[in-house]
């Protein structure tokens, strides 16, 4: 390849990067194969699953850990019991939510801020500190569970 060309091909890569994650909700696939969505699926789904469940049984506090990192926008929960749980809502003050449908134990998900969203298909604001994220529960076998949550490191 000849030498003035090479920058160019760099840039038509880069710019090819970017528009082909425009409809994604990161740069980099999500670990977890189920949360390989795009942000028409995840707010649709997030539709789906609205409104908030203020009238489910609560749990208690969740065998899980959630942490919050604002630098990288995303939350991530792992389950700390010894089962994996199925069919799980994680809500973030009681708007938003993804579906995670399984969460095995000690494996942690990380879930990105453009993979919440709520009734009105808005994803939670990242970049935008005025949207702290105050409180996490996660929906499973019909009951809410409060995750007690920390800011990253």
């Amino acid at each position: 390849m000849h030498k003035h060309l090479l920058p160019l091909t760099v840039v038509i890569s880069l710019l090819a990067l970017v528009a082909g994650c425009a409809d994604k909700p990161t740069m980099l696939p999500a670990a977890d194969k189920n949360l390989r969505k795009t942000n028409a699926q995840f707010a649709a789904d997030a539709a789906k699953r609205h409104p908030y469940k203020a009238d489910a049984p609560r749990g208690g506090d969740a065998t899980a850990r959630g942490e919050v990192d604002y630098t990288l926008h995303e939350l991530s929960v792992v389950n700390l019991s010894t089962e994996t749980w199925n069919n799980v809502e994680i809500w973030v003050n009681q708007n938003y939510v993804v579906f995670v449908p399984a969460m095995p134990p000690n494996q942690l998900e990380k879930i990105s801020f453009g993979m919440l969203f709520d009734d009105k298909g808005n994803a939670l604001p990242a970049g935008n500190l005025k949207t702290m994220i105050n409180k996490v529960e996660i929906l499973r076998d019909g009951k809410m569970y409060d995750v007690k949550t920390k800011l990253g490191d």
